[in-house]
């Protein structure tokens, strides 16, 4: 699909507002711009309502007989039991500020993706069922009616945004326009109206512990590959445990990271790093996922999907749990399980068995981020380092919105990366940290029916790739996320080709110079680690 698109077309983008207003603005379902809606056998799985085959271009998308009432009732039921939804409602002035700060409206340029106006989808509809003046004065008020028209509506701006919260960053009143977004999905999931992409890995979360459905013995075989490729090129046998009762951490990362490229290498490092440090830990085939689908279908969901990797840290009698690069994971650990979950007593602060640390930050939570753990192990120099080893890559880093936005976790990774390598350029500084742009494929949206909003929503990612590419030569870009990983792969082909996309843990695995190895002449991609004389970047 990315291969079909043209970038003349995607940079080409008119920004003139449509003829009619937005209200008379009907959605136009075009191929590339919209997600595959969920199967029934995955809706029938998770118990969800109104299982049944349909399509987002039908003109009847089969919709419960009593369907305005189920919206009605499920958007009173949240108004009452999320204070933030009713004030989000109530006080955005439309100053505009948000404007063209999201990713899809500069890459796009359709105004119903400017954040409040894609919260005017969800407000108008709360205007004229639930104030006077919207039921009194109707339009004026900028309220309307729910017709099938605004579900239809709801479906397709929904799921063009990634919940990445950049446009609350510059909200006057600190509207959240991602927690609208969730409102709106979870009012959608009332009536069956989901997408594949977010409801079949939810599914096989239950099934096999992981969202890919990878049983554990294809686990295990993955792993094994993973093993072999560790010992071919650094000389080293490594031998982690699974599911061994009585360790003292517990480490879980996002499927991604031993199912495919990039994400394997990642784990191959985090594999390596523990093995140098003699950890007393263990992976789990049963609680093999650290992402939660949940963030992207509903607060209940969030809260289920979250309590299995406690329920497998209680079964196997671990101390504290520590996870791998991952970012929706961590948004859901840092903001939604107190109050979901509630703290995991049965296990203890964490602290490091190698520096003495105590992660004050994890004492409700007792999960570690892999980015805080091994920063602090740079720090106390307890890691042989060897930056030299990545002296072909020329580097920047992508900070993803969950851990950098959601989550404050800005200067670990950098300090890290300067660390393991001694070529590092930022990118513009609106770009980065707490203004980071998204990668256009996160909460959902990283499935290949998507691929033209995808490389739209990518855009400004890309130009600030692109630009510190042309100033500094980059060749690679960083990310500490299992899906900014896979999704800016296909937008670094599409715009800039010559970068490639790695995890943080990759270049710690690189630049780990480990006891009893053997000369490296490759890194742990098995290529070269000094460039050849006449060759491409890497």
């Amino acid at each position: 699909m990315a291969e079909e698109l043209k970038k003349d077309a995607l940079v080409q983008i008119d920004y003139k507002p449509p003829k009619k207003g937005w209200m008379d603005t009907p959605v136009e379902f075009r191929h590339g711009t919209y997600i595959y809606p969920a199967r029934a056998k995955n809706l029938k799985y998770l118990d969800l309502p109104n299982p049944r085959e349909w399509s987002p271009t039908d003109e009847d998308w089969k919709l419960p007989e009593n369907w305005k009432e189920i919206v009605i009732n499920g958007m009173k039921e949240r108004l009452d039991k999320y204070r933030s939804f009713k004030v989000y409602m109530d006080i955005c002035v439309r100053c505009g500020a948000c404007a063209d700060k999201c990713q899809f409206f500069i890459g796009g340029g359709d105004p119903k993706n400017m954040p409040v106006l894609r919260a005017e989808l969800i407000r108008s509809v709360y205007r004229g069922n639930f104030t006077a003046a919207g039921k009194i004065l109707g339009r004026v008020n900028g309220a309307r009616k729910l017709t099938t028209d605004v579900i239809k509506e709801w479906f397709y701006y929904f799921y063009q945004c990634t919940e990445c919260r950049r446009c609350s960053v510059f909200c006057p009143y600190g509207i959240d326009t991602a927690e609208i977004t969730m409102m709106g999905r979870e009012l959608l999931t009332l009536l069956g109206v989901n997408v594949n992409w977010v409801i079949e890995p939810v599914a096989n979360c239950y099934r096999t512990g992981n969202h890919l459905g990878i049983q554990p013995h294809a686990l295990m075989d993955m792993f094994e590959m993973m093993l072999d490729d560790i010992k071919d090129r650094t000389g080293i046998k490594i031998e982690p445990t699974f599911n061994r009762k009585g360790a003292e951490i517990l480490f879980i990362t996002p499927s991604a990271d031993y199912f495919a490229e990039p994400g394997m290498y990642t784990c191959m490092g985090y594999l390596m790093l523990f093995h140098e440090l003699g950890l007393d830990y263990t992976w789990s085939t049963y609680a093999s996922e650290g992402g939660n689908f949940g963030l992207f279908t509903s607060h209940e969901m969030i809260k289920r999907l979250n309590a299995k990797m406690y329920a497998e840290a209680k079964r196997l009698g671990v101390k504290w749990i520590l996870g791998g690069e991952c970012g929706h994971m961590w948004r859901v650990v840092h903001q939604y399980m107190g109050t979901l979950n509630g703290p995991a007593d049965f296990l203890e602060e964490p602290v490091s068995p190698i520096t003495g640390t105590k992660f004050e930050n994890a004492k409700s939570t007792k999960m570690v981020h892999i980015a805080e753990f091994t920063a602090d192990l740079i720090k106390n120099n307890k890691l042989r380092l060897d930056p030299g080893r990545n002296d072909k890559l020329r580097v920047t880093f992508h900070d993803s919105c969950n851990p950098a936005r959601a989550m404050g976790i800005f200067e670990e990774p950098r300090y890290i990366i300067k660390n393991v390598c001694n070529n590092f350029f930022e990118m513009p500084e609106n770009t980065t940290r707490e203004q980071t742009f998204c990668c256009g494929g996160g909460a959902g949206l990283g499935t290949d029916e998507m691929m033209e909003m995808r490389m739209r929503g990518g855009m400004p990612r890309a130009n600030a790739v692109q630009y510190v590419h042309d100033k500094h030569d980059v060749n690679r870009l960083t990310c500490m996320c299992a899906i900014d990983r896979a999704t800016l792969t296909t937008l670094m082909e599409y715009w800039v080709p010559d970068v490639k996309v790695t995890g943080i843990h990759e270049l710690v695995a690189n630049a780990l110079v480990m006891k009893g190895e053997k000369e490296r002449i490759v890194d742990i991609r098995g290529e070269p680690l000094k460039e050849e004389k006449g060759g491409d970047n890497v």
